[in-house]
């Protein structure tokens, strides 16, 4: 097992091998075990694995791990090309996988079993290669290994060696070393540089292992072993262990080849189902198509951390990963507060509990002192984008709220959480009604979830706050949202455009920026920003970029389904974004979308077209739960399911163009994106509880009782930097906002008379003046400026607002 290298050494040429990318998103199956001493993750696609996460679930430590099959005289066949696959779990809910490679010469069929070590950082694989033509002497059988060890397919060494007396492949890389052993010796093994000297080049150039190398040195490394068909019958365990150095990696390689595989897999099989056996039965009893119920809940528990309680990855997967190098893992094996919420929501659906406590918990620990949560970051909570995102700061307020009332809270956890709650609220309260960006990683601006999630924040975070005894502080909560709330059509519903007259409707929501916001290129998950923004903040002079997120009105309470702006956006949002397609109907996230594979099918790198989104299609089937239209949401829940692959993975978008075999892309089936989306299997399972139910699981009860039964209005309007609204009704109060304290020296008589009145603090970061205004007839002008307490100085310039 020593990695040191030796004058003994027959060193690979070709150094440092191919440029690394990661490899296809299109996993089958993602699975890792319960036990926490088993701190491995494991995914598949093809009929092999794929990336194997060891540590830490934001550590990719492979690429993958397949077999090719030749017969020494021509024939050569790697299995994850040269195969027809087929998966399935090994028992309902469990992230353990029955695998079945069939050459598609009809020669060799390949079975598998694939699960993690329960007790020991490895990943196990039974395999059985049964020949369909000729005898098994007739074949050879090699294992290929590429490591890509920290996140990193650089600078990784491999050589071959033997721990114990048993023969093994080691790769290490910064702290982090594998190994991996078969039951039976190799025949032979190697290891090389990708696409020069490795494993592949040599069999695929002369029918069998010819170079034996056995160091390959800070490069792009590949393993290869040949496998003794003769000794194993054609049965036999290939493990791949882990650890900090090689004799860790080594050791749990052995202690795992030592422990029947039946022991190991009967174990793993025995404490899924135990966990499952504590959610709703919410499956299917007899249905036309196929129910992935079990197989979601399995996925969203898989992408939590071990070591870091509570923590939810979106996906175990790499967006495109074929042509992804160290540098762009495309941010999915990172922690996303609002995928995390999305996700615990998810788990609190199908009876989680004691999973949403531990989200709460992580949540709370890695807030940042402002109250909000980095746009996306690593397990320890460090920031990876620097970005930030109101909403994520929101969605753990609303999950708080959903926790307490499905009595996964209790009210000494409330009380114990109150702080972290009271921090985010304010940060809701300094940094809406814009948001830095949207959900979708868009600028800043007013769109209708971030809105929507902002109002129904501040009205449980003031619920919260009266049980707490700050009354003044909930009042102020309160009528923010009322503001917020009294606004939303004057910043984002729009009358009289083009697109309104071809659709035929008096108007729509769309999603709006500020004034004086630069545009910018694209980047990765959805990041193609608006142009042209508009100079005021009149939703009227807006780009018409219509998006279903304004269903998140209805969703969170704020809107009646049967809301004539609501139907005419539907309209709209079906005339420019829906998508039918052999397997269902869809939608994309909103016109001029650029995230997705190019017109040809070339994979997203930069540029490219949106396509449609299976979660999107749960959001509308929650959408037409709500209006009543209950098959309609059956029907599209069924659609989701149609979405999902072989192995029941849901994806982050499908194809809906003409089909284009060559790029593997057919209409309604996976692209290239992210696959699963913990995010979409978090919707489906959430659509199974309101369908059952009969409402919608997750609407916070306090908007829909406030605004669509009781019709609250607000007496305010509210200007503020990031708002500075130019315009307020007859009859309301102007209350004007900083974040600093100030002096509001004001009039409303052309400064014939002035009035100064002090900003009143609301605890929150916010100071706030209401102007006497309601008694303003229109036409007039209330115009203002400000002294600043800390700096003592003057603002140097006045701000007009006109009542109409």
């Amino acid at each position: 097992m020593d990695e040191k290298a030796t004058s003994h050494e027959n060193y690979a040429p070709g150094w440092p091998g191919l440029e690394p990318t990661w490899t296809s998103s299109a996993k089958s199956g993602v699975g890792t075990a319960l036990d926490p001493e088993s701190e491995v993750w494991f995914t598949t696609s093809h009929g092999i694995l794929n990336e194997i996460y060891y540590g830490r679930i934001d550590q990719a430590c492979t690429r993958d791990m397949g077999l090719i099959v030749t017969d020494g005289a021509g024939f050569f066949s790697e299995e994850k090309r040269d195969a027809h696959h087929q998966i399935a779990m090994l028992a309902p809910g469990v992230p353990a996988f029955r695998m079945t490679n069939t050459c598609r010469q009809e020669r060799y069929t390949i079975e598998k079993e694939v699960l993690a070590d329960p007790v020991r950082e490895c990943v196990l694989q039974q395999t059985r290669f049964t020949p369909l033509q000729g005898e098994l002497s007739s074949y050879h059988l090699y294992v290929l290994l590429s490591p890509h060890l920290g996140n990193w397919g650089h600078n990784n060494t491999a050589w071959v060696s033997e721990y114990k007396g048993a023969p093994m492949l080691f790769a290490r890389r910064e702290g982090f070393c594998l190994a991996l052993a078969c039951s039976s010796p190799w025949l032979n093994s190697s290891v090389g540089f990708v696409g020069k000297s490795d494993g592949w080049q040599d069999i695929h150039q002369h029918g069998q292992m010819e170079w034996h190398y056995t160091r390959a040195q800070n490069g792009n490394v590949a393993l290869t072993g040949e496998i003794d068909l003769a000794a194993t019958g054609g049965e036999f365990n290939l493990v791949v262990g882990f650890g900090s150095t090689p004799g860790e990696a080594g050791h749990r390689a052995l202690a795992s080849l030592l422990t029947p595989f039946e022991e190991a897999r009967d174990q793993y099989v025995r404490e899924w189902e135990a966990w499952q056996r504590t959610l709703l039965p919410l499956e299917a009893k007899a249905e036309s198509v196929r129910d992935i119920y079990r197989i979601s809940t399995a996925v969203l528990r898989t992408h939590e951390a071990k070591n870091f309680p509570g923590g939810f990855i979106a996906s175990l997967s790499i967006p495109w990963g074929e042509v992804r190098g160290d540098d762009d893992l495309g941010g999915y094996h990172l922690v996303w507060p609002r995928d995390l919420v999305e996700t615990a929501g998810g788990l609190l659906a199908v009876g989680g509990k004691e999973d949403m406590n531990r989200v709460l918990h992580y949540l709370h620990t890695t807030q940042e002192p402002n109250g909000h949560w980095p746009q996306n970051m690593w397990m320890d909570g460090t920031f990876y984008w620097t970005g930030m995102q109101v909403d994520e700061t929101a969605l753990p307020i609303l999950l708080l709220e959903l926790a307490h009332r499905e009595g996964a809270l209790h009210d000494s956890d409330r009380q114990r959480l109150w702080p972290m709650v009271r921090r985010a609220a304010g940060f809701v309260a300094r940094a809406g009604p814009v948001t830095d960006q949207d959900r979708w990683e868009e600028d800043a601006g007013y769109t209708a979830f971030t809105l929507a999630a902002e109002i129904a924040a501040l009205l449980i975070a003031a619920d919260l706050a009266d049980l707490e005894g700050e009354k003044e502080l909930a009042h102020y909560m309160r009528e923010t949202a009322d503001a917020w709330n009294a606004s939303i059509e004057r910043w984002t519903y729009v009358k009289d455009t083009d697109i309104a007259r071809q659709v035929g409707v008096e108007g729509y929501y769309v999603r709006i920026a500020p004034p004086g916001l630069s545009t910018a290129g694209s980047s990765v998950r959805g990041y193609v920003q608006i142009k042209n923004r508009p100079p005021d903040d009149s939703a009227r002079l807006a780009q018409n970029v219509v998006s279903p997120d304004t269903l998140a009105l209805v969703r969170f309470g704020l809107r009646a389904p049967d809301d004539p702006r609501i139907l005419n956006t539907i309209k709209v949002i079906d005339a420019m974004l829906k998508v039918e397609t052999p397997y269902g109907t869809s939608w994309h996230r909103y016109n001029d979308d650029g995230y997705g594979e190019q017109k040809d099918g070339s994979p997203f790198e930069g540029i490219g077209i949106g396509r449609a989104w299976p979660l999107l299609t749960g959001e509308r089937a929650h959408y037409e739960l709500a209006a009543g239209n209950t098959q309609a949401a059956q029907s599209l829940m069924h659609a989701m399911e149609s979405f999902a692959d072989i192995g029941g993975m849901i994806p982050e978008q499908v194809w809906d163009s003409a089909d284009i075999p060559g790029q593997g892309l057919y209409c309604g089936r996976p692209t290239g994106s992210a696959m699963p989306l913990v995010w979409a299997h978090a919707e489906y399972v959430k659509l199974r509880r309101s369908l059952r139910d009969g409402r919608v699981f997750d609407m916070p009860p306090q908007t829909l009782e406030r605004y669509v039964k009781k019709k609250t209005g607000s007496r305010h309007t509210i200007w503020r930097y990031n708002n500075k609204t130019r315009h307020m009704s007859v009859g309301k109060t102007l209350r004007v906002e900083t974040l600093s304290p100030a002096t509001l020296r004001w009039t409303s008589d052309g400064w014939q008379t002035a009035h100064n009145t002090e900003l009143q603090a609301t605890g929150l970061g916010v100071y706030y003046a209401d102007l006497p205004t309601a008694k303003l007839e229109a036409g007039s002008a209330v115009e203002f400026t400000f002294h600043w307490h800390m700096e003592d100085r003057w603002q140097g310039e006045n701000f007009t607002v006109q009542v109409a």
